[in-house]
């Protein structure tokens, strides 16, 4: 106020010394609607160990290479190139020989690896990058087969053949690949004269064991059809699996530490010692939808076998990879989970194409629907690559899943009714005063995640978040 000027009145700064101030409880900007959490069945488990009975597969689907870079050069395992079934019963000299023959190759974006028609037969895998194969329809229309990205491979059972090959293969990406052409065996072939035939067997057994399951490695039930009364009735039985995977309960636990000069003095109007344990009890839940989603062990991603992967064609998440994804979880899938940032670079592909998704409402929150089925964000699908100011700028993953015991899908586990439970399988225990006057309390959280079958889930990879559309009718800014 300045000298010249007559006060009036009391300053508002004085003034609010003497008022009550109105205050929030504490705030966390971490906290987010965790939907995974709620939409996810809970299964009690008594004994904190789950055992996931499952008949037995007889030809398991194919696993990626593990693929090693050293100073930027590209390396595999021999032992990893055993995971490929047409290698499992062939002599370990012979794989040996195999995997010392591979030479590495770079493509470029848009170059072609093999041509239909005109190169020969190539046995390949990916070390970097992404490829399509294609191949001509019955009506002369370019087929994609597949798409095949790091440690993913194609033509281990054409190795021998002396025919061109059928199908095209494209970089999409800068590629880098390991290459085993068929001239490149006539050394192993002079080396060893068997070679040949115990591949062709190898093959040929392949072949036929693949005959005789389903898709899903498990073997044909023997069965009689007819309407004649005279037929021998075939007899069967299912066969288990001797080794069913077990699933103990994760722990999360922390220790919320509080003086009890604070809580005895300083508890109105909040009480400090809830505030202390909601806020804590926030951070392990949402630790515990991170584990849940990234865990190595449980983790809905370790939990996607090779052949439920899948990369986008094009980087951004369109219709047709989600739809794609559908393809592999068809039987009642549950929800798409995903990062929002990857849901919105969906969403601008929706756009670009005038399919808008529909909306409707989880637990109160709108998301987005795609073919029925909702897609539910969270930021624990992380995003891999540069951050830049909080902004992801690099890929994720859209995961779809199945959920439910009855449906064979995925299941949250958990222990209710533990000693000290303040929620279900969520436990506070007093652990005692210090000699300072500071009191401990045990926050404890048992949880878990299990599949129970592999087409319980499924996953899209390699989706780039980053993505804008320059619409060509934009506005011109008028200066």
């Amino acid at each position: 106020m300045a000298q010249n000027d007559l006060q009036r009145s009391i300053t508002t700064a004085t003034a609010k010394k003497l008022a009550t101030t109105t205050k929030t409880a504490p705030q966390m900007g971490s906290i987010t609607p965790r939907l995974l959490l709620k939409l996810l069945p809970w299964v009690q488990v008594d004994s904190g160990t789950y055992r996931v009975n499952r008949t037995k597969v007889e030809l398991k689907r194919a696993e990626r290479i593990e693929v090693e870079f050293f100073n930027g050069v590209p390396s595999f395992r021999v032992e990893s190139f055993r995971r490929i079934p047409l290698f499992a019963h062939i002599e370990e000299d012979i794989v040996n020989r195999l995997a010392k023959r591979f030479q590495v190759e770079t493509v470029d974006l848009g170059h072609n690896l093999i041509t239909a028609g005109k190169d020969p037969q190539k046995f390949f895998i990916v070390a970097q990058g992404e490829v399509e194969i294609s191949s001509k329809g019955t009506h002369g229309e370019d087929l994609r087969i597949a798409i095949l990205s790091e440690g993913e491979y194609f033509g281990e059972a054409d190795l021998l053949s002396d025919k061109s090959s059928s199908v095209t293969v494209k970089a999409i990406t800068p590629t880098v690949f390991f290459s085993l052409a068929s001239n490149e065996l006539e050394t192993i072939i002079k080396d060893i004269p068997t070679f040949r035939e115990q591949f062709q067997q190898a093959v040929d057994e392949h072949l036929r064991l693949k005959a005789t399951v389903n898709t899903h490695g498990e073997k044909h039930i023997d069965l009689a059809s007819g309407q004649t009364e005279d037929n021998i009735i075939p007899e069967t039985y299912i066969d288990y699996d001797e080794q069913p995977r077990e699933y103990s309960l994760n722990t999360l636990q922390t220790v919320v530490r509080v003086h009890t000069r604070v809580t005895d003095l300083y508890n109105n109007p909040y009480n400090q010692l809830e505030q202390q344990m909601r806020l804590s009890i926030e951070s392990i839940k949402e630790r515990q939808e991170w584990e849940l989603i990234n865990n190595k062990q449980f983790g809905l991603l370790s939990s996607v076998e090779p052949g439920y992967r899948i990369s986008s064609r094009y980087g951004t998440p369109t219709p047709d990879d989600l739809d794609e994804l559908l393809s592999l979880v068809w039987k009642k899938p549950t929800f798409f989970l995903a990062h929002p940032r990857a849901i919105a670079a969906f969403e601008r592909e929706c756009t670009w194409r005038g399919v808008p998704p529909v909306t409707t409402a989880v637990f109160g929150v709108p998301v987005i629907t795609w073919r029925g089925v909702p897609i539910i964000p969270s930021d624990k699908v992380e995003i891999q690559g540069q951050y830049l100011t909080n902004r992801g700028v690099g890929t994720t993953s859209f995961i779809l899943v199945r959920t439910g015991e009855q449906e064979a899908g995925i299941v949250g586990l958990h222990q209710a009714g533990i000693p000290g439970e303040i929620a279900p399988s969520l436990s506070a225990r007093l652990m005692g005063l210090d000699k300072f006057g500071v009191a401990a309390y045990l926050l404890t959280k048992y949880f878990s995640l299990a599949s129970l079958t592999d087409d319980a889930i499924a996953v899209l990879e390699n989706v780039e978040v980053g993505y804008y559309h320059d619409y060509n009718n934009r506005k011109t800014i008028q200066k």
